[in-house]
C-alpha cells in the first residue's frame, strides 16, 4: 500500500532481473564453449543490449513489477514463461536480420533457459523471503478501520485472504454502538471517538475511513491522525488539504482510496538510511565486542547485579520492544523511581535527574562517554532503532503524551538524535524535546542523519550533553 516503498522495491527489482540477465549469458557462455565451438564472449554480448530491454518490458508489461508479494505461484511462473517465450521470438528475429549466420543458436537457447531459470529463482526467493519475515511479525502494517459496513467488510476480508501482505487489521471503530464485539473476526474497539485513545495506547500506522466523508468526526479524527503521525486513507474521495501530500490510488484494484501523509520519505533515502544502520551496527557491535570484557569487568567490580539492563521501549508506531543496555545503576533502580519523581528536572512526559542516586560510580562515565548505549547497536540491527532517530520513550511516558506528542514516535527511535546533540542538558521541558524530534522527523534527509552522527562523535568525544 505504500507507493514510495514500491517505487523503490520496483527499482531493486529491475536491478535484480538485470544482473540475471547478464549472468544468464555468462553461464550459458561457459556451458556452451565445452559443447560447441565458440569465439570470445564479447563476439556475442550484444544480444545483452536488445535483449536487457525485451525481457523488461515485457517483465512490466505482465505486471510483475506490480507486487511479487500478491501474486500466486503458478501465475508467477506462467507469466514468466511466456515473458521468455516472447523474448525467445524477438531475439530470433533480431539475430535472423542482424546475424543470421554468426550466432550461436545453442547459445541462444542456453541464454534464454539459464535466464528463466535465475529470474524464477530470485522471484520465488523474495515472495519465500517476504512470507516469511511476515509470518516472523517482521514489516508489517498495523490498520485500524472506521466503520462496521460492507465496505469495511469487503476490504477486511481481502486483507485477511493475503496474510502474505503483511497487512494486520488491529481494530475496526463504529459510528454507533455496536452490540457485537468483533466484526468480521476483527475487534471492535469502540466508537470513532475512541480512535485517537486507542492510537495512544496501541501500535498502528495507518487509518482508514470507511464511513460517511465530510463529517465533523472524520474531521477530528483526520486532524488527530496526522498530528500524531499516522497515515490517513479514506475510501473513495477527500476534499483536498494543502498542508499534507496527498495520493490517489487502487487497493488490488478494488478500492479506490484517497491517503493524506503528514510526512512523505523518499524511499531511496529509507534504503540508503537502512544500510547505514547495518553498516553502523556491525562496526558498533565489533567495538562492543571488544570492550565487553572491560566494561563488564568495571561494572561487576563496582556493585553487584548483572551486566545488561534491559528495558520495554516504544518504538514506531507504538511497536514494542526490548532495549538493551550495559547496567549504569543499581538493581532497585526502577523500584526507587517513584520515590524520587518529585525531584523531576523535566517539564512533560520524561525523566531527568542530574545527581540522581541510583547511579553507579561507574555509571555515571559509562554514560558520560554514551558507553552504556553500545548494546543498542542489537537494536539497530535486527530494524528495532536506528543509528539517528527520536529517543525512545517507556510505555509510562507515552500514556503521558499529549496527542501531537505521539508524531516523535511515527519513526523508528535512534540511539543518537538531533536533541541528544543540541544540549539536552540545558532542555528541561519535553515540549522543547518533542519539538526537535518532529523538526526532525518534517525535515529528515540521510544528509542530516550523516550531520548528526558526526556531531554525536563531537559531543561524545566532548563528553558534553550526557547525562
Amino acid at each position: 500500500m505504500l507507493k514510495q516503498q514500491a517505487s523503490l522495491l520496483t527499482r531493486i527489482a529491475v536491478l535484480l532481473d538485470v544482473v540475471m540477465i547478464i549472468a544468464a549469458f555468462f553461464a550459458a557462455y561457459a556451458v556452451m564453449k565445452n559443447v560447441t565451438h565458440l569465439s570470445a564472449w564479447n563476439d556475442y554480448d550484444w544480444i545483452l543490449l536488445l535483449m536487457i530491454p525485451v525481457w523488461l518490458f515485457h517483465i512490466w508489461q505482465f505486471k510483475l513489477y506490480a507486487s511479487v508479494r500478491t501474486i500466486k505461484v503458478l501465475d508467477l511462473m506462467s507469466a514468466l514463461l511466456k515473458v521468455h517465450l516472447i523474448g525467445t521470438l524477438v531475439l530470433s528475429s533480431a539475430i535472423f536480420i542482424l546475424d543470421p549466420r554468426g550466432f550461436s543458436r545453442l547459445l541462444l537457447a542456453g541464454c534464454i533457459s539459464f535466464s528463466f531459470v535465475f529470474i524464477s529463482f530470485v522471484k520465488l526467493a523474495i515472495k519465500l523471503f517476504c512470507h516469511y519475515m511476515r509470518r516472523q511479525g517482521r514489516n508489517v502494517r498495523y490498520l485500524l478501520l472506521a466503520g462496521c459496513n460492507e465496505t469495511s467488510a469487503a476490504l477486511i476480508k481481502l486483507i485477511q485472504k493475503h496474510p502474505e501482505w503483511g497487512l494486520i487489521i488491529v481494530g475496526v471503530a463504529e459510528e454507533e454502538a455496536f452490540d457485537e464485539e468483533q466484526f468480521c473476526d476483527v475487534p471492535v474497539i469502540g466508537l470513532v471517538k475512541d480512535i485517537i485513545l486507542f492510537c495512544n495506547n496501541n501500535p498502528v500506522d495507518e487509518m482508514i475511513w470507511c464511513l460517511e466523508r465530510g463529517t465533523e468526526e472524520q474531521e477530528d479524527v483526520y486532524y488527530h491522525m496526522l498530528k500524531m503521525g499516522i497515515t490517513f486513507r479514506s475510501v473513495l474521495d477527500y476534499s483536498h488539504r494543502p498542508s499534507t501530500r496527498v495520493d490517489l490510488s487502487l487497493f488490488h484494484g478494488q478500492f479506490q482510496i484517497l491517503t493524506f501523509y503528514s510526512r512523505e520519505f523518499n524511499s531511496t533515502q529509507l534504503m540508503a538510511k537502512r544500510c547505514l544502520d547495518v553498516a553502523g551496527s556491525v562496526v558498533g557491535l565489533a567495538i562492543t565486542a571488544l570492550l565487553f570484557p572491560f566494561i563488564a569487568l568495571a561494572i561487576r567490580l563496582d556493585s553487584p547485579g548483572p551486566i545488561t539492563f534491559s528495558q520495554m521501549r516504544v518504538g514506531e508506531n507504538g511497536r514494542k520492544f526490548r532495549c538493551w543496555k550495559f547496567r549504569s545503576m543499581y538493581v532497585d533502580a526502577e523500584a526507587r523511581k517513584q520515590e524520587l519523581m518529585a525531584k523531576n528536572e523535566m517539564q512533560g512526559a520524561m525523566f531527568k535527574m542530574a545527581d540522581d542516586p541510583r547511579v553507579t560510580k561507574v555509571g555515571k562515565f559509562i554514560r558520560k562517554t554514551s558507553i552504556d548505549e553500545l548494546l543498542q547497536f542489537w537494536n539497530v540491527l535486527k530494524g528495532e532503532m536506528s543509528l539517528v532517530g527520536t529517543r525512545p520513550p517507556t510505555p509510562d511516558e507515552v500514556m503521558k503524551y499529549k496527542h501531537w506528542h505521539r508524531k516523535r514516535i511515527c519513526i523508528k527511535p535512534g540511539i543518537t538524535g538531533l536533541w541528544q546533540v543540541s544540549g539536552r542538558n540545558k532542555i528541561n521541558d519535553f515540549d522543547q524535546v518533542a519539538d526537535l524530534d518532529i523538526h526532525y522527523i518534517n525535515k529528515w534527509s540521510i544528509w542530516m542523519d550523516v550531520r548528526i552522527l558526526f556531531k554525536t562523535l563531537w559531543v561524545v568525544f566532548a563528553r558534553s550533553g550526557a547525562s
